[in-house]
């Protein structure tokens, strides 16, 4: 028997491919594959790409595949995905959840816990002992996506062009981005940002100078981080609420590129959460998130898997 389990994310999409006992076989790698932000062609154009790579020239038929992909949460998106892996030809159980679930699994094994994901966007959803799941944030970039490396680049750029406007203080930020663009002035921005349609990850990879920027003792940088902490914190504090854990043991997990580009954060994130659940154990997740769809799919084969309940 073999599974595929598939972590879809917005900047980037990985799918291994694991035999009965988890041992992964093959593994490939595609670009991001969120459902809104891109649409379905292009995930379809990912997935495709990834499946087949990652199975490569073994005869292998997946009995199962799990797709943990960023924006499916509602049934329209579920029968989306679903309509997509038809039409690549997949003919095994497909089970489609939020990729936030698959990152929980990975890095906290089929019992309660939360994770909070700060990539590209944010998102925290937890899962209690009961199987009932609860989620907060991964709204999009336009709507919310606190904490997340959008967000903080955007209050980065925001803080270069109130300095240059002399409508905020100076910033260390403001040469670092600047070099970052590869531009000599913040007017540049304009047409940087708008005629050139920049593309909200590259707008996303300007979080990690804040972590330089704060080390030099850069209070801007300082504020938008403490900010991305609070929020990110506020958001597992949600979860946390609605299920009912904060004085139950359980595993937080922090996972996304944030966390590993902004060691701060990790620290900041996890004192503010011994303050939430004072009994949760927080870890930073050090495997990749498809590790746990490839459980999850596991389960599905078998017959086992069942899908948390939103409350």
């Amino acid at each position: 028997m073999h599974v595929l389990g598939i972590d879809a994310g917005g900047t980037k999409t990985m799918c291994l491919l694991a035999d009965e006992e988890g041992r992964i076989l093959g593994e490939a790698r595609g670009g991001g594959a969120n459902l809104q932000a891109a649409g379905e062609l292009e995930v379809e154009k990912v997935l495709h790409h990834v499946m087949d790579a990652a199975i490569g020239d073994r005869d292998v038929r997946p009995a199962a595949i799990c797709l943990g992909i960023a924006g499916v949460d509602r049934p329209e998106d579920t029968a989306a995905v679903h309509s997509i892996m038809r039409r690549i030809g997949f003919k095994a159980n497909v089970i489609v959840v939020n990729d936030a679930l698959v990152a929980l699994v990975a890095g906290a094994g089929d019992g309660e816990g939360v994770v909070v994901v700060a990539g590209t966007g944010s998102i925290a959803y937890g899962r209690d002992a009961s199987g009932h799941a609860a989620r907060a944030g991964g709204w999009g970039y336009l709507l919310g996506d606190e904490g997340g490396g959008f967000w903080i680049g955007r209050a980065a750029l925001t803080a270069v062009v109130r300095q240059f406007d002399g409508r905020g203080p100076a910033t260390l930020l403001t040469p670092m981005i600047l070099e970052h663009l590869d531009l000599s002035t913040p007017k540049e921005l304009i047409h940087e940002i708008y005629y050139r349609d920049v593309h909200r990850h590259t707008i996303a990879g300007i979080a990690g100078l804040l972590q330089r920027a704060m080390e030099q003792r850069d209070a801007i940088a300082a504020d938008i981080l403490s900010r991305a902490g609070g929020e990110l914190g506020s958001a597992a504090a949600s979860v946390i609420g609605r299920l009912e854990m904060r004085g139950n043991a359980f595993p937080t997990v922090l996972a996304g590129g944030i966390f590993r580009g902004i060691p701060w954060l990790v620290n900041d994130v996890t004192r503010r959460l011994s303050e939430i659940a004072p009994r949760t154990q927080v870890r930073r997740l050090a495997v990749e998130p498809a590790i746990g769809a490839v459980r999850l799919a596991l389960a599905a084969a078998r017959g086992s898997f069942a899908a948390p309940t939103y409350v």
